[in-house]
C-alpha cells in the first residue's frame, strides 16, 4: 500500500521520463547492433532528404558481391547526405556521457569537500569557501577556450573541464545539508558515546547529504547536456566529425529555410531529455520532501 503511494506521489511524468531516457540510454548502447547508416557516410544524391526519403544503398553479400538494397531516412539526411537518425542515436553517446559523467566529478569531490567544510567549520570552511569562490569567480567559458586551444577539444578534455567548473555548486548543497545534520541529536549522539570524525563523518552526515546532493545532480546533468551542446554549436566541443546534437544544430543553420529539420530534430531530442532530466530531479525532491515531512 504504502509502495503504491509512493510511486502514485512520483507521477506519470516521472515514468514518462524515465521511459525516454531509457529507450535513449539503449538505443544509445546497442546502435551499433542496428541495420542503420554509419554516422559519418555521405549519401551526396540525397542531400537534405525529408524524413522518411528512401533510396537504395550497396550491401555487400556473403558471397562478396555487392546488390542493392532499399534504405529508408526516417528522419531524413543533412547538407552532407549523412543519416540524421543514426547522427543523433550516436550523438547522444557524446551528451549523454558529458552530461552524466561531469556531475560525477562535480558531486564526488564537492561533495565530500562541502561535507568537510560543514562540519569541522573554522579556518578549514574559510579554506575550502574560498576556493570554491574563485572557481565560481574564473570564467568558466575562458577555461573552456584555453583548454580547447592548448589541450584540444576532447571527449575527455570536455569532461574534466566541465566537472571541474560544476564542484563549487555541489560544494556548496553538500555544505548547507551538512551544517543543518551537525546540530541534529543523532549527530550530538554519536559524539557522545566516543566516535570519532571519521566514523560520524561515514555513518550520520555523508548517507545523509547524498540523497539531497544526487537529486541535485539530476538537475546538473541537464545543465550539462545543454552547456555541451552550446560548446558544440560554438565550436569548442567535441571535434568533427564526432557527432554531437549541438553540432549537428549547428551545422544545419544554414538550412534552415529550406531544411529546417536538419537543425530541429536533433534540437528537439535534446529540449525532451533535458527536459526529462528536469522532471526527475523536481519529481525526486518533492518526494524525498514530502518523505521528511511525514517523518
Amino acid at each position: 500500500m504504502e509502495s503504491r503511494a509512493a510511486s502514485n506521489r512520483l507521477g506519470p511524468v516521472f515514468w514518462v521520463s524515465i521511459t525516454w531516457l531509457t529507450l535513449l540510454v539503449i538505443g544509445a548502447v546497442t546502435i551499433d547492433l542496428w541495420a542503420i547508416q554509419d554516422p559519418d557516410k555521405m549519401d551526396w544524391d540525397n542531400l537534405n532528404a525529408s524524413p522518411g526519403a528512401v533510396t537504395e544503398i550497396a550491401v555487400d553479400k556473403p558471397s562478396g558481391e555487392t546488390s542493392q538494397s532499399p534504405y529508408t531516412y526516417w528522419l531524413g539526411t543533412d547538407s552532407m547526405g549523412r543519416d540524421i537518425l543514426s547522427r543523433s542515436i550516436y550523438g547522444a553517446r557524446i551528451s549523454l556521457s558529458i552530461g552524466l559523467i561531469a556531475p560525477l566529478i562535480g558531486i564526488f569531490t564537492g561533495g565530500f569537500l562541502g561535507c568537510l567544510a560543514g562540519f569541522y567549520r573554522g579556518y578549514l570552511d574559510s579554506l575550502i569557501v574560498a576556493g570554491m569562490d574563485i572557481i565560481l569567480a574564473f570564467p568558466g567559458l575562458l577555461l573552456l577556450l584555453a583548454v580547447s586551444f592548448y589541450v584540444g577539444a576532447s571527449l575527455q578534455n570536455l569532461i574534466l573541464s566541465l566537472g571541474f567548473l560544476s564542484i563549487p555548486a555541489f560544494c556548496r548543497v553538500a555544505r548547507a545539508r551538512t551544517l543543518a545534520l551537525s546540530n541534529l541529536e543523532f549527530v550530538q549522539a554519536a559524539k557522545l558515546t566516543g566516535a570519532g570524525d571519521l566514523a560520524i563523518l561515514m555513518r550520520e552526515i555523508i548517507p545523509n547529504v547524498v540523497i539531497p546532493v544526487t537529486v541535485y545532480g539530476l538537475l546538473v546533468v541537464a545543465f550539462m547536456i545543454m552547456a555541451e551542446g552550446s560548446l558544440s554549436f560554438l565550436g569548442l566541443g567535441v571535434s568533427a566529425p564526432t557527432p554531437s546534437w549541438g553540432r549537428m544544430i549547428a551545422e544545419g543553420r544554414d538550412v534552415l529555410d529550406e531544411s529546417p529539420y536538419v537543425s530541429m530534430i536533433p534540437a528537439a531530442i535534446m529540449i525532451l531529455t533535458v527536459i526529462s532530466f528536469n522532471f526527475i530531479g523536481d519529481s525526486l525532491r518533492n518526494y524525498f520532501d514530502h518523505g521528511r515531512r511525514q517523518i
